[in-house]
């Protein structure tokens, strides 16, 4: 990482809010050279660098950060569950395949199916519709272990298949 990057990343400290804020615009400027240490960014140990790393990655709206912004659905902080959230409905379809690997792989983790179920919910879900309604009924089921994982499963296969080009 750049001297300049590593510098910007510090600064998402929040320690002073306005170089803060001017530190996340100029990476989401940058955008892809940004993805990698703003990924990286999401593990800190400090809450403000990884709120400040979810908000710049769903400003991006990469599907590069798809897989970290899935795995930090799971995060202590609420803010940082939600961001990431508001991140991969920005991002768009390409994040349901490992949300849906995440959910078919970790079904009993109560903060992971509550963010899938906001993305599934305010997401442009077009013709998946008819899977991923089911899916996100069933993340609000009492029940939800027997159910959510096969639903996960044939929604994950439908978005596979939706992914696959015409043949010619």
């Amino acid at each position: 990482m750049s001297d300049r990057m590593h510098n910007l990343i510090e600064q998402l400290n929040c320690d002073d809010p306005i170089g803060c804020r001017v530190a996340r615009g100029i990476l989401v400027k940058m955008g892809g050279p940004a993805i990698k240490p703003l990924i990286d960014a999401l593990s800190s140990k400090k809450f403000w660098v990884r709120w400040e790393a979810a908000k710049a990655l769903g400003q991006i709206g990469d599907s590069e950060a798809s897989d970290a912004l899935v795995k930090a659905l799971e995060d202590r902080e609420f803010d940082i569950r939600w961001l990431s959230a508001e991140a991969l409905i920005n991002i768009g379809s390409e994040v349901l395949i490992p949300l849906l690997e995440a959910l078919i792989n970790k079904p009993d983790s109560v903060w992971l199916r509550e963010g899938a179920h906001h993305v599934l919910h305010d997401m442009d879900r077009g013709s998946l519709d008819n899977v991923l309604v089911p899916l996100m009924k069933s993340l609000e089921d009492a029940n939800v272990d027997s159910i959510m994982p096969p639903l996960a499963a044939k929604a994950l296969d439908a978005v596979r298949v939706s992914k696959r080009p015409e043949p010619r």
